[in-house]
């Protein structure tokens, strides 16, 4: 129900208000936010708080061809582009949309603005996709993008899952090797899951992120809030903290701030 969602005043209240508690980063995903009604102003106010230092989104790139100038003025940052094949056939297959040349040029106009770094998401599913893990990464080697390999993962309580599905992180830096030595790159603490490489001579980057075959639970400091107004500290629960009926029941920010503390005390140790 529409009247469910939180409108774009109430999301903009609570990351002002969590934004005063430490938090900097600011990434919006979907569905594809970019479809979001206001989402070029939305994002303007959005880069207009001080404490954020980190303004991404994560798009199908459907519309980012024409959209990538407008955001990058409003403050945007970055993109993240989730693209699993880069042959048209097979992304019209996972897909069901023959769009695949539009995504690319929404990256190539991304890339001329300076939504950048650009990451590159790559979910690598046995029997489906795990034949391009060496022609992705041969991207990084002309084009400064990060491409990020992301283990299949289930949601949620998981019921869906096979394992058979699985394509480790190890298994998968073992074909990137073919391609060329991969070299190390330090993280720092504040850069998320992803193990960083990168092929010698490269421009871009490669990230492994291994959350099921290598959990990285006890570094992440990430909470998710839902459309309809709920923190989630684990994608992998369902566990939620509703911060709606605070805000339509005329609660203040320092109720707000109590059940941001709630929700991170409650953080799980790790997912199973």
């Amino acid at each position: 129900d529409l009247k469910d969602i939180l409108t774009n005043e109430e999301i903009l209240r609570i990351v002002r208000v969590f934004a005063s508690e430490g938090i900097s980063k600011v990434r919006l995903t979907g569905g594809e936010p970019l479809v979001r009604k206001g989402i070029v102003d939305f994002i303007s106010r959005l880069s207009q708080i001080e404490e954020i230092k980190d303004l991404s989104l994560t798009t199908n790139g459907l519309l980012l061809r024409d959209l990538a100038e407008v955001l990058k003025q409003a403050g945007l940052k970055r993109v993240n582009i989730s693209l699993d094949s880069l042959k048209r056939d097979r992304f019209y297959q996972i897909t069901r949309r023959d769009d695949f040349e539009r995504v690319w040029s929404g990256i190539e106009e991304a890339l001329r603005v300076g939504l950048t770094p650009i990451k590159i998401n790559m979910v690598a599913i046995r029997g489906v996709n795990d034949d391009e893990i060496e022609a992705f990464a041969r991207l990084t080697l002309h084009l400064p993008v990060t491409v990020r390999y992301i283990e299949y993962m289930p949601s949620g309580n998981g019921e869906d899952w096979k394992k058979s599905d699985l394509l480790t992180t190890p298994q998968i830096k073992s074909r990137l090797e073919k391609v060329g030595p991969l070299i190390c790159i330090t993280s720092n603490p504040w850069d998320g899951p992803a193990k960083r490489f990168r092929i010698e001579g490269a421009m871009g980057e490669i990230g492994l992120i291994g959350a099921v075959s290598s959990h990285f639970c006890e570094e992440c400091n990430r909470i998710r809030l839902t459309p309809d107004g709920k923190i989630r500290t684990c994608l992998f629960s369902d566990d939620e903290i509703d911060v709606r009926e605070i805000l339509r029941n005329g609660g203040t920010d320092q109720d707000l701030k109590e059940r941001l503390l709630v929700a991170l005390r409650r953080k799980p140790e790790r997912h199973h």
